[in-house]
């Protein structure tokens, strides 16, 4: 019984010690620049979601928050509404379950029962290579994309998409930190040069 409780003490010393590691991509960065950059960065803006997008919820508020707080840096002045000029959210988020790779746990009874030594008890034999691994953490996809427009209406001034993956077991988990992060590679050298895709870290 002694030996049975010493290899159970071992595994889950080694299980408390081998959790799947967080994962987090770098933000992917794709930006459009209208005819008149001149136009950006300067003057009222007010932030609105996308058609079709719900803007009363924490989600949407997050993302709202952190592009605010991205155009104000910009030189931009932040308005509640009937800016001179509106930047649109929206949001797209995927979760995808990575391959189930727990292993099995076999109990016993009698001699010789585990992987290791001998004597008459209960043995676990447990597979460590698979069972430490445990279920892949799911990965989550996030996409921000922004329109900046005249309020007046006409062709966009400036539009911009960034695309991250965290796992979540990441610092990026919760809807605030993804925004911000997001938020920030996409005005990352703005107002960008127009159509090339860059990864921020």
């Amino acid at each position: 019984m002694r030996k049975t409780a010493i290899t159970l003490a071992l595994a889950s010393a080694l299980l408390a010690g081998c959790a799947t590691p967080a994962y987090v991509s770098p933000v992917e960065v794709t930006r459009f620049v209208g005819a008149t950059p001149t136009a950006l960065g300067q003057g009222t803006i007010s932030v609105e979601p996308a058609p079709g997008l719900d803007g009363n919820t924490i989600v949407f508020g997050a993302y709202a928050d952190a592009v605010r707080a991205q155009l104000q840096e910009e030189g931009y002045t932040v308005v509640a509404a009937n800016g001179a000029q509106v930047a649109q959210i929206d949001i797209e988020a995927f979760v995808a379950q990575g391959e189930d790779r727990r292993g099995g746990v076999g109990v016993g009874g009698g001699a010789s029962t585990g992987s290791y030594g001998s004597g008459v008890g209960v043995g676990v034999g447990v597979d460590l290579t698979r069972l430490l691994s445990g279920p892949s953490p799911e990965r989550i996809e996030r996409q921000l994309s922004v329109a900046i427009k005249p309020q007046a209406g006409g062709a966009n001034l400036w539009e911009g998409r960034a695309s991250m993956t965290a796992t979540s077991n990441s610092d990026y988990a919760e809807e605030a930190a993804a925004a911000s992060r997001l938020a920030d590679g996409l005005f990352t050298g703005f107002p960008g040069v127009s159509g090339e895709t860059i990864a921020v870290e």
